[in-house]
């Protein structure tokens, strides 16, 4: 994977890009910022560019060092995630002794470490060590939700990458070049920040069918309010769709959204793009007010799942709310 193979980040790739025309490589970086933005490929380009013997700041693809690192098997780059809920010592310790053999040819030696952020504090002093002496000629990429969660000490050995999340227009731009549905697009780079995750979501498991929910629920509501409240126990209370309730409530949020900008006459940008002919009927049904309570019920739904609400009342009364109940 080169680095141009990656989208947006040009700020990241101009700081490593440079280190490498400059030989001036740091033992350490921090690549913060939130999920999906991009950042573990770009520790995955950064070391094929380091071990790749073709080019001298980005990676060929096409070499034997390239291909070893594209399929994980090179000898000097490590890649380390949690085991279970956490990194632990033994895992630092036991790098620590791979570190202590000789690199090959290349005489760097790289690890990653996703998810620093949730390394125990017995195995953050032990990395804290090997930052401060390594044993050879070494690279680590931490990669991290919140940077700041980690130790001061290791922050200030370090070099601080952050990764922003990319702009709504282009990571748009970018998925439907790639072919993906227009409609589900206008969703995902709403509810996500950065290309990687937007493009999870639309290729993952029902996020195309959650969506066709919501816009089922909310037409059953304000038609059909039994039929409603039948389908959100049998799906979303207790059935297959249980488990992503605070998705569909993301993806609900967003419908209500676009009745709020519909019933202040406002048509352009909407998500449900492909179902403004009925919101629109059905926004100008109601006073903009009514649009607005619901928006904020189903925020304050949200915040009261995370303590434990009851899902099944808490879906009853947003769709009532909906009908105007």
């Amino acid at each position: 994977m080169s680095f141009q193979a990656i989208a947006g980040q040009d700020r990241v790739k101009r700081i490593l890009q440079n280190s490498l025309r400059t030989d001036k490589v740091s033992h350490a970086y921090i690549f913060t910022g939130p999920s999906g933005t991009g950042r573990r490929g770009m520790a995955k380009a950064f070391a094929q560019a380091i071990y790749c013997k073709v080019l001298p700041d980005d990676a060929c693809g096409e070499c034997l060092d390239c291909r070893k690192v594209e399929h994980g098997n090179h000898p000097d780059l490590h890649w380390i995630t949690p085991d279970g809920a956490s990194i632990k010592i033994e895992q630092i310790r036991e790098l620590q002794k791979q570190f202590a053999y000789r690199a090959s040819a290349s005489g760097i030696k790289m690890y990653v470490l996703e998810d620093a952020d949730k390394m125990t504090v017995q195995a953050a002093n032990s990395l804290l060590k090997f930052l401060e002496e390594p044993t050879s000629q070494v690279v680590a990429v931490l990669i991290t939700d919140n940077g700041q969660a980690l130790l001061p000490t290791i922050r200030s050995r370090s070099q601080w990458i952050p990764f922003t999340p990319m702009g709504r227009d282009a990571m748009a731009a970018e998925l439907l070049k790639e072919g993906h549905s227009p409609v589900l697009v206008q969703m995902a780079v709403r509810l996500t920040a950065g290309i990687d995750a937007a493009r999870d979501l639309i290729q993952g498991n029902g996020f195309a069918e959650l969506r066709n929910l919501v816009i089922q629920l909310t037409k059953e509501s304000l038609s059909r309010l039994p039929s409603a409240l039948l389908t959100a126990q049998q799906k979303l209370a207790k059935g297959e769709f249980s488990e992503q309730l605070p998705a569909f409530l993301d993806m609900l949020i967003l419908w209500l959204k676009d009745m709020v900008q519909l019933g202040i006459g406002n048509r352009e940008s909407l998500i449900y793009s492909d179902q403004s002919d009925w919101m629109t009927q059905q926004a100008y049904l109601y006073p903009i007010q009514h649009w607005i309570a619901c928006l904020e019920q189903a925020i304050e739904t949200q915040k009261r799942l995370r303590f434990h609400a009851n899902p099944q009342l808490a879906l009853e009364n947003i769709l009532m709310r909906l009908k105007g109940v």
